[in-house]
């Protein structure tokens, strides 16, 4: 891969063990002045990289892309969204427990992740008065039993990859004593941002082979941005996935200054599917609290992703472009001159399960919440972010769930 030879981080293709950086001013290539106001930043939203993953950055460009999903940003500051966009409280059913959909549960096992990414949803868990997450997973475990419908169960955060391979191993053999529980995902980044922690551990890559079988696999569910972040490790590190039985799928949001480009997205899912790792969703940005410098407005990203989509083979074209929002995963159909078409992927209320919406078009829109019902079409107004609490602790009692 391209080295850029300015850069303290430089990359080396034979790096075991990465380096974690948490203090701005190790960042030499920043201005102390730029530093200091980004301090701010970093204070109320943590900062965390690694030097492999800075070494993917072009100092000299300041828009550079990596430089943006991983560099604090003034903007990060400003009154704008919400913590939790998505209501993620209305579904957990235990700390660290969420239970949304019937047939998926979520057990958030780690609060830490290999880096931060600017845009997290989920930017909450790393603050210091947060307790959403736990390390002992019993009581999910405990309510996944006690639930038959569920046959997938996600371990997410933080990132699971960051978790020590015994514990990995020992909540693997906790949900394969399960005999509904088919599928487990792992929603990790930390293929692109430390390949070596899959390259370098022969006994994960053993636990892979062994609780991966031909009828109740284990995903990956990978989370790469960017093209530049398909290195030769990262391509490795997948690959060392597939050899040993996981299935890879990538999914990730459209990004301000990242990738809001139909050639850059283009260019990442063609990639992705030579590597046996498709695409899987495109997630519009959630509306979360710091993350505005992020954000691409509804009608915008969704003209991105119809250019994106028309280049490549089948298996790069295979993302949905979906909301996930406190209702259910709200796939977007279509948009043209007047409207915005849109249709329950999945819905909190199984009876919205594919039911479809049609909003009128508005081009300053980023989410569902701010989209105008066309009257006898189904849709929703979804309102302010707290009458859509309300109605998912509703849906979630019809449930049965809590």
């Amino acid at each position: 891969m391209k080295l850029i030879s300015s850069n303290p981080f430089e990359i080396h293709e034979d790096i075991k063990r990465v380096r974690y950086v948490r203090d701005l001013d190790q960042l030499e290539n920043i201005p102390p002045a730029e530093r200091e106001k980004l301090k701010k930043v970093s204070q109320r939203y943590l900062f965390r990289a690694n030097d492999y993953y800075l070494g993917l950055i072009n100092w000299d460009d300041p828009n550079d892309p990596i430089r943006q999903l991983i560099i604090p940003h003034e903007e990060e500051l400003s009154d704008w969204g919400e913590l939790d966009a998505s209501n993620e409280a209305g579904v957990t059913v235990a700390q660290g427990v969420q239970h949304k959909y019937s047939d998926t549960v979520l057990l958030l096992c780690n609060e830490v992740c290999g880096a931060y990414c600017r845009y997290c949803f989920r930017k909450r868990l790393f603050m210091d008065d947060n307790d959403e997450v736990t390390n002992d997973v019993s009581e999910g475990i405990q309510y996944i039993r006690n639930h038959p419908e569920v046959t997938n169960v996600l371990l997410t955060g933080g990132d699971p990859l960051l978790m020590s391979t015994r514990r990995l191993v020992e909540i693997f053999q906790l949900l394969r004593d399960i005999p509904h529980v088919r599928i487990i995902r792992i929603g990790s980044k930390m293929p692109a941002f430390d390949p070596w922690r899959i390259l370098k551990d022969e006994r994960l890559l053993e636990a892979f082979r062994t609780f991966s079988t031909p009828e109740k696999r284990i995903y990956l569910m990978a989370h790469f941005d960017h093209p530049r972040e398909l290195t030769e490790s990262a391509v490795a590190g997948i690959d060392a996935c597939i050899r040993n039985g996981v299935i890879c799928v990538n999914q990730c949001p459209i990004i301000k200054g990242v990738n809001d480009d139909s050639e850059v997205l283009a260019e990442l899912w063609e990639r992705l599917s030579w590597m046996g790792c498709p695409p899987y969703y495109l997630f519009q940005g959630r509306p979360t609290a710091g993350n505005k410098a992020y954000e691409v407005p509804l009608v915008h990203a969704w003209q991105i992703y119809q250019e994106a989509i028309s280049r490549g083979s089948g298996l790069a074209r295979r993302a949905k472009f979906a909301m996930s929002h406190a209702t259910g995963k709200v796939e977007v159909l279509a948009i043209d001159e007047k409207h915005i078409h849109c249709r329950y992927h999945r819905a909190l209320n199984p009876d919205d399960c594919g039911r479809i919406m049609v909003y009128h078009r508005d081009d300053d829109a980023y989410w569902l919440d701010h989209l105008r019902p066309v009257d006898g079409m189904g849709a929703t107004r979804f309102g302010s972010a707290a009458s859509t609490a309300d109605l998912a602790e509703n849906e979630i009692e019809v449930l049965g769930q809590v």
